[in-house]
This record gives structure tokens, sequence and C-alpha cells, in this order.
């Protein structure tokens, strides 16, 4: 029938263009409003102007079109019409967090409506049951809509019940099932065009990766559906909820915090829902938790507490009072009251159904053992160890850590140390779903508190080889698997080259536009590089052979120090012999580090002017109060041996040359002694290629690299506009040794940008990832090339510790600054050694000792290190 605004099927129409794209409807809405319809046309068009103002986040806008179109809908005397919009209002006033006026619309509604209409009405409902955390009911209702939905062939709205649906399962634990009715909305949504809903149905998929533990597939997931809503004009707070969900669980608490404060700034700027805002609020809460401010967790979670008990939302008030409890125990409160506060939250949480009650649990395991309470203790850490076969591995990780303290607590040694095995290896699985190194790397920090509960057993026991191989447990373990490239590798290498060039332009004229351009890149390889699916899924790591261990160190001896509640402790592997010494305190090394660094870098900038007055310690005064902060006693053991040393990350820029014990020996450093034992497993290329680079703005290291290609005459050099960062990449790949005098950086602030300085730009560590192989030896004679950030709970992220996993046996570089004169005498020395048969510590070994009299000269060779085997 023909009426004044248009055909009847293209007003109903309006209805499905809200949901996809909110702008295009309130502009066809408009249209239809201004050529004079009938009552139940104006109704169609007024609520699809307020459903299309609800998704773009103008909630009492929304709800006063909504009114308007109750109002003709009424009029036009057709109670399926009635129905509808009944049935929108009550959600949307539900979402605003008027939860029993909605309700009360929704019952109505269901009264009126019929067949397929019912089943939209009751998806509606459930919409707002599950706002208020009601899931059983939610789910009856969904239950008879998709029935109804299916049976009449609405295809649209059986896709959304179904999405609903699956997000409610994934709430209750069902991975399976919300995956299932995920595929179908999705697939269903694709099939009738409905853009911004298949956009939502691909984050709920990254929702359930994310509960699966698969986080590099969540985060993809997630960013697509980011890339089609912006495509639709619609900034969804959803997407930051869950973004914020997934970079808690990958270890990046303070990209979360920074996610969530973007959010809430772009709410409170723009509007939104009263119950969007309370989730907000409360990711914001989990997120300042995880990043170590308390005052800023209980500050946000009291805010979204008021607000959801406003809405009447018990699932979420009483989730945000145990973050609230969370960050009083993070603060220091202790004692009976917090104690009871907790456990009655936990009793809440279990019975909602909440996730958290397991880690509530803990808690209350953790604060009545600290009161004593031993009873108590042991139900709480009972209830927190509970967990079925399909729980994703961290959480598994935190039930095993709750079987391991009740282990403990009820003296069960051998309980509790297979809990912490069996906690550890759920860490290992989630690992290694992970390409990206610096999420490996970071994953690693769950498990610290596992790893030290069996450390403080092996002290106890004054067992040195059980210290031995719990601290190798948990040690650099990222670097034993290799990374793993993302499967758009091109557009990485594509952005990496831009950003050599965007950097490169910078540094010769700075302009903000450059730097804004070089941020948003290193975002997209940083985030194209999180993404990457690990190549080991569900798999474990081979176990530390500590017998293994003893057969290869031969007359070498290993060095591994383990730092238990503050306090380092040297285990010793001597001719076989295993045993443990105490060295002193973490913190009193880390000073003499400091202040040994310091001395080496005054030197290293005293350049020409090298007699200007120093007032401090002597370099040998430095190393001798080094050496005894660092291995004490042990000292006096090493005899003339060469030695493996195993540093824990926060003395990993030690300059190991300058301790007097160790100035005239091959020493080797490793992150782990399982890194030492697959470096020295590694055999050199058949072909011996040699390969010379050198870096722009060295006038020394011009004269260094071209004295080295007298003594390498078939070697491949790389300078004067040849070192790019292809050429170079692909010289190095395979290659015998590789000889890099370029100026480096270190970047603390994200060690993967940490690089070296090439003709057309930086060459950082996500370059050297794209490596087949590391060169069996690099020599990097280069400023800071040897730092690394620690991370996770004893990794290492920077420049040389990225060329271990990929086949490096030795690497040669620098972990504080270093003058480039004095420095090019000493690399002419080692590749003299090396070409003499020599291994890597022990040609540089040589090449230090020779290096006497000028004390700049001295520095310059104290400040190198010899890493791998």
């Amino acid at each position: 029938m023909s009426t004044p605004g248009g055909s009847a099927e293209a007003v109903e129409n309006l209805l499905p263009l809200a949901l996809s794209r909110p702008h295009d409807a309130i502009a066809s809405a408009r249209t239809v409003l201004a050529s004079d319809p009938l009552a139940i046309e104006a109704s169609f068009a007024h609520q699809a102007w307020g459903i299309s103002l609800r998704q773009l986040g103008d909630i009492p806008a929304a709800v006063r079109e909504l009114r308007t179109a109750l109002r003709l809908a009424e009029q036009s005397g057709r109670s399926e019409r009635e129905a509808d919009v009944l049935a929108t209002l009550g959600a949307t006033l539900g979402r605003a967090g008027r939860s029993r006026e909605g309700l009360a619309r929704l019952d109505r509604a269901v009264e009126l409506s019929r067949g397929a209409l019912t089943g939209r009405v009751l998806l509606r409902r459930a919409d707002v049951l599950l706002v208020l955390g009601r899931h059983r009911e939610a789910l009856d209702d969904l239950r008879l809509a998709i029935e109804r939905l299916r049976r009449s062939g609405d295809q649209v709205w059986e896709a959304r019940s179904r999405n609903y649906r699956g997000f409610i399962q994934l709430a209750l634990g069902g991975t399976k099932r919300a995956d299932a009715d995920f595929a179908v909305a999705e697939k269903l949504y694709a099939a009738t065009g409905q853009e911004f809903e298949y956009a939502e149905a691909r984050q709920n998929r990254g929702l359930v990766a994310y509960s699966r533990g698969d986080l590099p597939s969540a985060l993809r997931y997630l960013d697509e559906a980011g890339r089609r809503f912006a495509a639709v004009g619609v900034v969804w707070p959803d997407l930051a909820i869950d973004r914020c969900g997934v970079l808690l669980a990958a270890g990046l608490s303070a990209e979360a915090l920074a996610e969530m404060d973007q959010a809430i700034a772009r709410m409170e700027a723009e509007g939104g829902t009263a119950t969007k805002r309370g989730e907000l609020w409360f990711a914001a809460a989990t997120a300042a938790l995880a990043a170590g401010d308390p005052q800023a967790a209980q500050d946000r979670a009291d805010r979204a507490r008021r607000l959801f008990s406003a809405q009447r939302r018990e699932w979420w008030s009483v989730r945000s009072s145990m973050v609230q409890l969370e960050a009083r125990y993070q603060a220091g409160e202790r004692g009976a009251p917090l104690l009871r506060r907790v456990i009655a939250t936990a009793r809440r949480l279990d019975a909602l159904g909440a996730s958290e009650a397991s880690a509530a649990h803990l808690l209350a395991g953790r604060l009545a053992l600290a009161d004593g309470r031993s009873r108590t203790a042991d139900r709480e850490l009972e209830l927190a160890g509970q967990h079925s076969k399909d729980t994703p591995p961290m959480a598994r990780s935190a039930a095993w850590l709750g079987k391991a303290l009740r282990a403990e607590a009820r003296g069960d040694v051998r309980g509790m140390l297979s809990a912490c095995g069996r906690g550890l290896d759920a860490l290992d699985e989630h690992r290694l779903t992970m390409g990206a190194t610096e999420l490996r790397a970071l994953a690693t920090g769950q498990g610290a508190e596992l790893a030290e509960l069996a450390l403080r057993d092996a002290l106890r026991r004054d067992d040195p080889r059980r210290l031995l191989v719990w601290g190798e447990r948990w040690r650099a373990t990222a670097l034993g698997v290799p990374p793993v490239r993302p499967s758009d590798d091109e557009q990485l290498g594509a952005d990496l080259a831009a950003l050599r060039d965007v950097v490169r332009r910078s540094d010769a004229s700075p302009d903000p536009s450059l730097e804004k351009e070089r941020r948003r890149l290193e975002k997209a390889v940083r985030d194209r590089a999180l993404r990457a699916q690990g190549g080991a899924l569900g798999g474990v790591t081979s176990r530390f052979d500590v017998d293994a261990l003893v057969d290869g160190l031969g007359e070498t001896v290993l060095v591994e120090l383990v730092e238990v509640d503050g306090v380092l402790h040297a285990v010793l592997v001597r001719d076989g012999r295993i045993t443990r010494h105490e060295v002193g305190p973490l913190a009193a090394a880390a000073v003499e580090v400091e202040r040994s660094r310091f001395r080496l870098r005054w030197l290293a900038h005293a350049r020409g002017a090298r007699g200007r007055e120093y007032r401090g310690p002597s370099l040998e005064v430095l190393g001798q109060r080094l050496g005894d902060a660092i291995l004490g006693s042990v000292q006096e053991l090493l005899g003339d041996r060469a030695v493996v040393m195993v540093p824990p990350g926060r003395l990993q820029a030690l300059p190991w040359g300058l301790v007097p014990a160790l100035a005239e020996r091959p020493v080797n450093v490793v992150p782990s002694a399982a890194t030492w034992l697959r470096a020295r497993r590694l055999r050199p290329p058949a072909d011996r290629r040699v390969v010379l680079v050198l870096g722009p703005g060295l006038s020394a290291g011009r004269a260094e690299v071209m004295r080295l290609a007298e003594k390498y005459p078939d070697a491949t050099v790389l300078a004067d506009g040849d070192a790019t960062a292809e050429k170079v990449l692909r010289e190095l790949d395979g290659a015998w040794i590789a000889h890099i005098a370029a100026h480096g950086t270190f970047r603390a602030d994200s060690p993967l940008f940490s690089s070296l300085r090439l003709d057309d730009g930086p060459l950082t560590v996500y370059d050297f990832e794209r490596l087949r192989r590391a060169p069996y030896r690099m020599v990097l004679s280069s400023c800071d090339s040897g730092l690394a950030k620690p991370v996770g709970a004893d990794e290492l992220l920077g420049l040389s510790s990225s060329l271990i996993p990929l086949g490096a046996a030795g690497i040669l570089a620098s972990v504080v600054p270093v003058n480039d004169p004095a420095t090019a005498p000493l690399m002419l020395a080692l590749h003299d050694n090396l070409r003499a048969g020599q291994s890597l510590a022990t040609a540089f070994a040589g090449a230090r000792t020779e290096a006497r009299g000028d004390p700049v000269t001295i520095a310059a060779a104290r400040s190198f290190v010899a890493l791998g085997a």
C-alpha cells in the first residue's frame, strides 16, 4: 500500500538499518518524518531514530524518541506495533540503569506479542536480565526466542538471540557452546548485511579466544571488530572493556590502564549509558589493580559499585566490591575484619557463578594464613584449588597455586612441589600459545610465586641441586623457543621499512608530524607482532637436565645466582659437584653494579679530557666490591677454570670483566643454564661467511672495519650507503661471524625497539626476529648493545637477548656506552684470537687482558660481555 511516507516495507527496513548503520538510519528517519507519514509509519521512524541514538551513546535522546514512537504506536491501534516499541523502550531503559521500569515495559510487551514478535520481545527482556546478572532467567527467555524466530525464518533476530545466548554461556564458562552460538550468529549477520552486529559477533569470538587463553587470536578478533565498528562510525565501549581484559591477561597492565582511561574520557565527553559507564569504571579498576596502583583501583571500583548498586546489578556490584578488597590487600591491609569481608564476598560470588570466586577464595586463604587461622585457610584454599579440565591455562595455574599453598600449610612438601610443577606446566601451555617474544616473557611473571614456593623449600632442605632445578624451571623460558613471525610478514616488513625512513628523516630534521607518524608505526609493528600465534599450541617445553649440564661443563665451572626473598645465593657446579653459597642482599649487589657502570660511563665520555679529575674509588676497588657483592666466597672456589655465569635479570647489565676474580679468564654470561646448554650444542655453519657492517657517524669504526676487512679478505663489507636493513639482514642470515660497528640505542620504554643505526635508519629487535637463523658468532661493537630489560619472572628483552633463540652461539656486546677509539684495538685483538680458532669467550678474555695502562682503554675492555657459549 502506497502512503505519504513511502512503502510500509521501506519504513520497516529502518529498524535493521539503525543497528547496522545508525547515521544512515537517522537521515532516513528524518526524510520519512518530513513527508507527513501515517501514525504507524512515524512510529517506525521514531523507533529507528531512538535505536540509532542508543547505538551512538545518546540515551536520554533515545528514550525521548522511543516514548514518541510508543505514543504513535498506541494511536495506530496495532498491538504488535505497540509491543515492539514497548520492548525497545524497555531494553533501552534497562541499559540506562532503570531496570525496574524497563522490565515492566518488557513484561507488558510479552503479553501483547504473538509468534515471531514474542521471540523479539523475549530477546530484549533477556538483554535487561543479562545486565542485571540474572543469567539463568535470560537463558530461559533466549531458548524460547530462538525456537520461535527459527520457525518463522527471522534470520536477523535469530542471530541476535544467538549472540546474546553465546555471551551468557561465556559468562557461565561454557566456551564451546558460546562459540557455536557466535559462529551461527556471525553467518546470519553476514547473510543479512548487518555490518554493526557482524562486528559485534567478531568481538565476541575474540572473547571466546580470550576465555580459552588464546590471546593472539583474541587480539586479532578485537582488532578486526574495531576496524569494522569504525567503518560504520560507531565508538563501542564494550570493545575497550574486552581489550582491557585481554591486555591484562597478556601482562600489559599499563596499556590496559591507558585504554580504559581513554574510553572513560571519551564517554564523559560524549555521553553514554549508565550501565556502560559502570562497566568502564569496573574495568579501569581491575587495570589499576594489575598496574600496582591500589588507591586508584579502590577509587574506581567504588565508583563502579555505587553505579551498579543504584542500578540493582548485584552480579556487577559484588565483583566491584571484590576489586576493592583486593586493592586493600595490595595496599598492605591484613587482619580479621578484612578476612571476614573477603570470605563473605567469596560466598556471594560463588552463589552468582562469577569467575572471580576462585581468586576471592585464594585471597581469603592468604589472609587466613597470615592471621594464623589454619582451619579457615585450609577450607578457603581447597575452594581456590578447584577447577575443571576445561578451565583455561591461567585459571588452572591459579588453582594449582591454591593447592600448593594448602599443601605447604599442611606440611605436605611432596604435594606442594607437585602443585607448583603442575601450575608451571599450565603456564607453559599458556605461554606457548603466543608467538610474540614480549608476551611469552611477560607471561612468566604469573608463575613467580609457584617457583618461589619451591625455591624456599630447596633452601630449607639446603639442597643445592633442587635449588638449581627450580631456579631453572621458570628462568629465561621465553628465550627457549624462537619467536613466530606473524602470518602477514610482508606488511610487518613494510611497516618496519617505513619506520626506518621516518626515524632517519626525523633525526635529520625534527618535526612533530614525523614524531606522530613514528609512534603510529611503532604501534602498528608491535600490534602485529603481538597477534602472532604460537608455533607449539598446547605443547610443553623440554625439562632442564642437570646431568646433561654436568656432563657438558667438563672442566668449566658454572655459577648460577638465585634470588630468594631478596637474598642472593650462588649455586656452584664444578667437577660434578653442586654446592650452594649464600652471597648477600640482592639490593646491595644492585648498588655495586650501578656504581661500577657509572664509573665506566664516566671514563667512556671523558674522551680527550682523559686527565679530568674523578673523585671516587678506582676501577680496581670498584671491581673488588662488585665481586664481593655478587659472588662472595665463590670467588675463591673458581680456580683457574673458564666460567659460565647465570645472573638474575636484575643483574644482567653487569660488567663481569671488572671483577678481579674473572678479569683474566673466559666468562660466558647466559640468562639460564638451559640457554648455555642449547647454545653449546649449536654447530657452526658449513659456509664460513664473515660479514662486516659499518653504520653511519662512526669515525673510529671505519678504521676498525677496514682493518678487519684486511684480516678477512673474503668478507662481505657493508658500508657507505650499502649498510641498509634489508642488505644487512640478508647477509647476516646464517653467517659464521658477523661484526657490526654501529651506534646502538637501548629503549627501556619498549625494549624490542632497541636498535642499531644503519644507513637507512634503525635496525630493531623486530627486524632481527625476521632472521631464519642468527649469525653463529656476532660482535656488536656499539654502545649499550648488551642491555636488556628484565620482565616477567626472570626474562630479558633487548637487542642481544633476541639473538639467542634465533641460533646465535655467542654474542659480544657492551653493557655501558663505550669510547669508540678505545674499542678499536680490542676488536682487532679479539678477531686475531677468533681466527686462531679460539671460542668467543676465550678470544675476548685474551683481548681484554691486552688492554693495559690507559684507564679509558681498560674501561672499554671491561664494558663488554660474552653472551652464550
